[in-house]
This record gives C-alpha cells, structure tokens and sequence, in this order.
C-alpha cells in the first residue's frame, strides 16, 4: 500500500548503532549478503535536482520524456499508457534528487514511500521495469540517494531497502551485459560500478564491472569521440554517466581507468560540436535539442578543453563554421544496433548566430509509434528523396535495418571558404541511383550554394518516377513564396532575411512539424523542390543568400 505519510523522521539509534552495523559492515537479518552498504563514500550525480518537478510529484503528477501522469492516490508503476521513454524515466528513479532538493520532511517521506512502494510491488511490474538499463539507473539513484533515503530511518526501512538494492545487483549480475544499444549496456554498468564501490562486499564486482565498461568504452566510443548510436542526445547522456563515474571512483580512492578518461577526453569536444549557437543541439538519429544549461553542466564537469571537429569522419558527421552561420551534416551511415537510428543520411542543420533556419523534424517519444516511425524518415530530413522512398528500411520496431553501404566524403578549405562534397548508395536498390550533395560556404557565411545529383550506380536499374529536396525550417522562421515562383524568402526572428532559390526543379512549401524536445510537435513549414529524374544524371542546383539590410 502505498503511503506516504507512514515513513516520517524518527529518531533512532539505528543509523548510530544497528544501521551502521547493518550498512557497513556484516548483515544481521537472513538472507542479505555477506558484506552491506557502507556510507563512506556516496557515488555521484552531477545533475542536479529540480524542486518543480519534485513539487509536481508531490501532488502526484509524473513527468517523464515530455509527458505527464497523474496518480494523486498513489504512484503509476504499472501505467504503460505513456510511451517507453516516461516507463523508463519512472522506473529509473533519478527523479529521486528532485524530492532531495526540496529538503523538507515531506519530500523525505515520500521518497522513502515510492521506494518501499516499487519493491514491494516490483515482481507483478511489467518486464520493461526490469530490463539492465533501467535496473542499473534504478540502482545508481537508490545508492545516490543513500544519505537522503537513510537519514534518521527506522531498522525497518533500513531492511527492506537493503534487500532491494541486493535484488537489482542480482538482476544486474544475472542480466550480464546484455541491453538494446551500447549506451543501456553501459547503465547497466554504472549501476554494477556503483554497487562495487558502496558495499563491503563489491570489490570483485567492481573489479569485473570496471573490466566490462572498459571493453564497451572501446567498442562504443569512436577514434573522433563520436558515440556509436550517432545520437547526440545519447552523447550527452553517456558523457554524463561517465563524468559521474570518474568522480566516483576517485572519490572512493580508485584510480579511474584510462579508457574513461580518453573517452571523455575525446566526447567532450564532439559534444561542443553538435551544438548549435543556442545552446542546443543537433536533431540527428533520434536526438533532441536538450537543455543548454545542462550541456553547459556536463561539459564544464568534463574539464576537456578541446575544440569541435570538423572532420569526424569516424562519426560520419560533418561541421562548417562560417561567420555566423553553422552547417551540421550528416555524412555517415545510419546507426544499425539499438532503436535510434533514422534514414537522414545527406542531411543538414543549418542555424545563424543563435538562430536555427533549416532543421530536421527531430524525434518522438511518446505512446503513438505512428509518430515515432514517421520521423525516422528520410522525408522527415533535410536531405533528397527518391519516389519519397528512405534511403534506408525503417524497421517497424524502431531503428534501422538495410542501409548505404558506401559512403564517400570529401572537404576542401581554403581563405575560410569550405567545399564538402558527400555521397551514399542508399537508392542503389530498387533504382541503380547514387546521390550526391556538394556544399559551398562563403568566408563570411552569407552564400551557401548546394548541388545534389543522381547518377547511376551500376547494374540493374529501375528508373524513378521523381525527386524531392527538402529543407525543413524551423517554427519561428517566416516563409514566403515570391509570386512567380522563383524563390522564397525567409525571415528569421531577429528580422534578419535569407533568400533560397532552385534550378533544375519547381520550387514550393509545404506544412511540417518539428519535434525538438521532448513530448512537443509544432507545426511548421518545408521548402520543396520537386522534379523528375532524367535517364542519366540528374541535377538540381540551389543558393541560400543572406538579405543585406537595407
């Protein structure tokens, strides 16, 4: 039953006397292990807490991955009518530093309720609740919270916690290394490192742990910091967690491995690199914007000074400075292990100064997978389609399936100015088509030219009934068509004006929708260029050029 008023403060001498015995060093009751928690070092949580989410949560209101829950008479453990994102977010417990910092008895007693509410209820919960990546993060925040939790605790709670925290260390242990993509594998490992450092009992486990991070930090993360889901949001993520790590373990007098240290050497620039001027980041594989004080946050905490690359050819991704104008590519394959991966190969981002102008439609969380789908899309990319056809099977399940298998990039830089020039084989089945896209940007960035072209790949060919260039705008863009259809004249919110016109095709708008954070779609619109695709090569050509100010 859950009840949040039944766990008040009390004064005990179970924290002076029976707890500390219980927690530091052998267990008292039957069937907890051998070695128990021991508070001498509290594992760490560079976020910090939000006291409007922990009100909301006071009043029984969940919200996760942009969606909100309302159980006012208790908590929704078993509520699958959201999406998987907020499941996870409720299961996962970090929303555990959002009740800690509003540092009242209250916020206490109902931390220590949800808790005791979740073990006892855990066996009936449905198996997504279960999985190592949950388990693991549920695991860190429980030993995170440890001082929150504890404090001025009753022998009771005490027990039963401990043996909640012993049943997802066997659920880890059991589960090995197994999980979706790389970056739940290593949640599931933060929770195992975790678990090593605070309890008497975890020196093998973290030694074993710390092994198998090791192995998925040099499989996951690229020679140019790039993560292997492609994803910018998982970037931060997974830089997050190893931020956390380090502290932690230097903080338990362990010296960090050097693969943790390179690795987040390594992601801190990459990360930089993925931001726009306002803070956000990129829309590439399932990303969202995030929050800029975060990434600020992490990145500070990172202490790793280097500068974006513009050349992460590991990655596949592609960065031009100009001026104020940032252009972000994507010039790699789309990510084939885990669910994030999108058909947006060729596509590109394209913001000035703190501005976003041309965009990519983003990512949806929610319980609608028809949403979800249609933003893996290749026609949800700023990028060229053929027959509206991906470049890559969208699989009905999430992420990606068959892709191009060749991709070929090549920048050039001279006096500021840089040419890029890109190419996949994703239309080499059923169409024999190649497509490639050159980019020039002017010194100052105000003349960007681009060129994208199908010609044949070889063998067998099936001729396409016609193409579509798409360039998505951001909601705050104005958009107009000049009458004789020639070009169209974008406003960003400044006032500052840009003009995109085409050859080789017609140009027009249509409606889009953008999906930059999480739980949100805004209607926006889409520049078209639409024509046919001749029987050998096709050429469109067009210009964006900023508007002096009269």
């Amino acid at each position: 039953m859950f009840e949040p008023d039944a766990m008040k403060d009390t004064p005990s001498a179970g924290l002076g006397g029976t707890l500390r015995s219980l927690f530091r060093g052998r267990g008292h009751e039957r069937g907890t292990a051998r070695g128990a928690l021991r508070p001498l070092v509290q594992p760490a949580d560079l976020v910090p807490g939000e006291a409007a989410r922990g009100n909301a949560m006071m009043a029984g209101d969940y919200g996760f991955a942009g969606e909100i829950v309302s159980a006012p008479d208790g908590a929704p453990w078993a509520d699958q009518s959201a999406g998987a994102a907020w499941f996870d977010g409720l299961h996962g417990f970090a929303w555990l530093r959002d009740l800690r910092v509003l540092g009242s008895t209250g916020a206490r007693g109902r931390a220590r309720a949800l808790v005791l509410d979740w073990i006892e209820c855990s066996e009936g919960l449905p198996a997504p609740a279960r999985t190592p990546a949950v388990t693991g993060t549920r695991l860190a925040a429980w030993l995170v919270a440890y001082d929150f939790l504890i404090g001025g605790v009753d022998d009771s709670f005490a027990r039963r916690f401990h043996a909640g925290v012993l049943a997802q260390i066997k659920l880890l242990v059991k589960a090995g290394r197994r999980g979706d993509d790389g970056a739940a594998r290593l949640a599931a490992l933060k929770g195992l490192i975790y678990s090593g450092v605070a309890l008497a009992d975890g020196d093998r486990r973290l030694s074993q742990a710390l092994k198998a991070f090791d192995s998925e930090l040099a499989e996951q993360i690229l020679p140019d910091g790039v993560h292997v889901s492609r994803c910018p949001s998982v970037q931060l993520a997974v830089l997050r967690d190893l931020i956390d790590l380090r502290a932690t373990l230097i903080a338990a007098h362990q010296e960090p491995p050097a693969v943790l240290q390179t690795s987040i050497d390594r992601m801190a620039p990459m990360l930089r690199g993925f931001r726009h001027g306002d803070g956000g980041l990129a829309l590439f594989n399932d990303s969202f914007e995030e929050e800029a004080w975060l990434i600020d946050r992490v990145l500070g905490q990172a202490d790793a000074k280097g500068r974006p690359l513009s050349d992460a050819r590991h990655g596949g991704f592609q960065r031009i400075q100009a001026g104020r104008t940032l252009i972000l590519m994507d010039a790699g394959a789309p990510p084939t292990s885990g669910r994030r991966g999108h058909a947006g190969t060729l596509s590109f981002e394209l913001s000035v100064g703190k501005e976003r102008l041309i965009v990519n439609c983003g990512a949806w969380l929610g319980p609608d997978a028809h949403w979800a789908q249609a933003l893996r899309n290749s026609a949800a990319h700023s990028t060229l389609t053929v027959d509206d056809t991906n470049s890559a099977v969208v699989l009905d399940e999430g992420g990606i399936g068959v892709g191009p298998n060749k991709i070929e990039a090549s920048r050039e830089e001279k006096d500021g100015a840089v040419w890029l020039e890109a190419s996949h084989d994703g239309y080499a089945q059923p169409f024999g088509l190649k497509h490639t896209r050159r980019l020039y940007v002017a010194t100052d960035g105000s003349d960007v030219r681009g060129e994208d072209r199908l010609t044949s790949s070889g063998g067998s060919r099936r001729a396409g009934r016609g193409f579509t260039v798409r360039f998505h705008l951001h909601p705050e863009v104005q958009a107009s068509l000049v009458q004789d259809g020639s070009s169209v004249l974008l406003r960003l919110p400044s006032g500052a004006g840009w003009q995109l016109r085409a050859a080789g095709g017609t140009l027009d708008l249509g409606e889009s929708v953008y999906a930059g954070r999480a739980g949100e779609r805004r209607r926006t619109e889409q520049v078209l260029i639409t024509g046919g695709i001749g029987a050998e090569e096709t050429i469109v050509k067009w210009a964006l050029r900023r508007i002096p100010k009269g």
